[in-house]
């Protein structure tokens, strides 16, 4: 573990190396991000990364992140839990709440608990009304490379009624060339969340068929516009893959999860900043596929309920796995 750099407030953001099999990762304790991901035999980082703190606290938030405590949006940034109301920190817009406010996982100082050649472990406390969330919510995060996989574990409990949907906000590119457009994508999922225009679901879950929506069958993303919610069940589930996305290289991530939802942002408002190995990032030079619940699902009673409450734990398991294609 060695300094990677210093917040405003003078503390120090860790890095922790990890490696096994063809697999190495950097992890930073700042937000539990995966900086970099790399794979013996490709020249290319896997993952969009930063060389500095600074960029995650500005133009690259959310980078290879825990966002939480509740990932995506809630509309109107309020929902309601056994009769009683709450609002959370409107940071999306003035009007919702996305990834847990502005003060959210990502942007604080995860504590290491456990650490080994392929895995660390790390601990977040967030507590009761931090970004008017009830409920002090403790979340560990396991993140371990299996040779050919990154894989992220996310346990939480908390001592009140809570809502509590948490996710790796990794973007992908897995040719190296800054343009994730011809990249191909396979999602087993036959409805999606349509949008209004602040991008809060409808509450609709609509069929994918005869839509841009529909990668049922593997093809080229092409087409820009994707930040919605593909419905990949109506609740947790086992291990199961969910997704696939292929390189014009041959290279390929198969995504698995226990997560009922599939967020796919396809990278259309990155700014233009510098990145590993000087590389400079821009529009759709990652592309992300975030595990979670469904977007908006505390005010919407068809969706699965994201509630936590004491005595119970929340788990999510998701795993990105590289082959050649």
């Amino acid at each position: 573990m060695q300094i990677f750099g210093t917040l405003p407030d003078g503390r120090d953001v860790h890095r922790i190396s990890l490696q096994s099999g063809g697999l190495s990762a950097q992890v930073l304790t700042l937000g539990a991000i995966v900086q970099d991901l790399r794979l013996d035999g490709v020249a290319h980082p896997l993952v969009l990364g930063c060389p500095d703190v600074a960029s995650y606290l500005g133009p690259a938030r959310y980078f290879g992140a825990i966002v939480g405590r509740f990932a995506n949006r809630i509309g109107g940034g309020r929902f309601t839990i056994d009769g009683r109301d709450y609002r959370t920190d409107p940071n999306f817009l003035g009007r919702h709440t996305l990834h847990g406010g502005a003060d959210g996982a990502d942007v604080q100082i995860w504590q290491v608990e456990g650490q080994a050649d392929d895995h660390v472990i790390m601990g977040l406390t967030m507590a009761d009304g931090h970004m008017g969330f009830p409920g002090n919510l403790r979340i560990t995060v396991w993140i371990a490379l299996h040779e050919d996989a990154l894989e992220i574990v996310l346990t939480a409990v908390t001592d009140a009624p809570t809502i509590c949907s948490l996710a790796h906000h990794g973007f992908f590119d897995l040719d190296g060339q800054g343009d994730v457009r011809r990249h191909a994508l396979m999602i087993a999922a036959d409805r999606y969340l349509p949008v209004d225009s602040d991008l809060i679901p409808t509450g609709e879950a609509a069929m994918v068929t005869d839509t841009d929506f529909d990668f049922r069958k593997k093809r080229m993303i092409g087409i820009t516009g994707y930040d919605h919610n593909f419905c990949l069940s109506n609740g947790q589930q086992p291990l199961r893959p969910v997704a696939q996305l292929t390189g014009e290289g041959g290279l390929s991530m198969a995504v698995e999860t226990t997560a009922c939802g599939l967020q796919l942002y396809d990278g259309a408002h990155i700014d233009r900043i510098g990145g590993l190995d000087g590389r400079r990032y821009g529009r759709h030079a990652g592309l992300a596929l975030e595990t979670q619940f469904w977007p908006d699902a505390p005010n919407r009673p068809g969706f699965a309920r994201p509630i936590l409450r004491p005595g119970r734990e929340y788990q999510e398991v998701t795993r990105y796995r590289f082959a050649w294609s």
